[in-house]
């Protein structure tokens, strides 16, 4: 999958007015969409296009040309049925990748249903990475991928300082792969690094596997 070339971002509150904003400072042609006037000036100078509109209209998401975006992102605060209703638009338009902000699980079942790409919590998810690495000291940062799997950026225990990738063997005994070493002296960034990898004091692993893997993974190492 490659890099996006346009991003719908409908509903300007907190979360919509900073996506737009670090999706516009990356590079991204970013449409934003709301309904009050003066979020949308506000957010202007953070977007391709500030449009004033209603989401929950069918029409006028065509005739902003919703259909020819790569990704729309739907953040409608409390409006619950709105987000529905936009959501819906977006899939019967044509849109491949729409990502949902939900407010209650009913709500995402719900957004499940139409076939929305992914749901998601923004609040929950930051919770969730919070608790785990106040939990987990070694934990530098903890992404979740996808059910059943995440990703976490971890200084190495003293135990696994000096040795190379492969006296870890860590596919064999926890079921999780090195993808990157971060030298964070270096500020250097190893992708795939070798079976002959030797750790040092300063590097800091990022690894993928199964939740319940990792979480094995973490216990043995703390």
């Amino acid at each position: 999958m490659g890099k996006p070339r346009a991003i719908a971002v409908i509903g300007l509150g907190d979360f919509g007015f900073h996506f737009s904003r670090a999706l516009h400072e990356r590079g991204l042609d970013v449409i934003a969409i709301d309904e009050r006037k003066d979020v949308v000036q506000l957010v202007s100078r953070w977007a391709s296009k500030a449009i004033v509109a209603d989401a929950r209209d069918k029409e006028t998401l065509q005739n902003i040309g919703l259909a020819q975006v790569d990704v729309a992102v739907v953040s409608l605060g409390t409006r619950m049925d709105a987000s529905i209703l936009c959501a819906l638009h977006l899939k019967s338009m044509g849109v491949k990748q729409i990502y949902v902000k939900a407010i209650t699980d009913e709500h995402a079942q719900i957004l499940e249903k139409i076939g929305v790409t992914e749901v998601i919590f923004p609040e929950r998810e930051m919770a969730e990475r919070l608790a785990f690495k106040l939990l987990n000291p070694n934990v530098l940062e903890y992404l979740r991928l996808m059910q059943e799997f995440s990703i976490l950026e971890l200084a190495p225990p003293k135990q696994f300082r000096g040795k190379t990738l492969m006296e870890l063997d860590l596919p064999r005994k926890f079921h999780i792969t090195v993808i990157a070493v971060n030298q964070i002296a270096a500020a250097k960034m190893v992708v795939i690094p070798p079976a002959d990898y030797v750790i040092k004091d300063d590097d800091a692993l990022i690894v993928v596997g199964r939740d319940d893997d990792i979480e094995r993974f973490r216990k043995e190492i703390s």
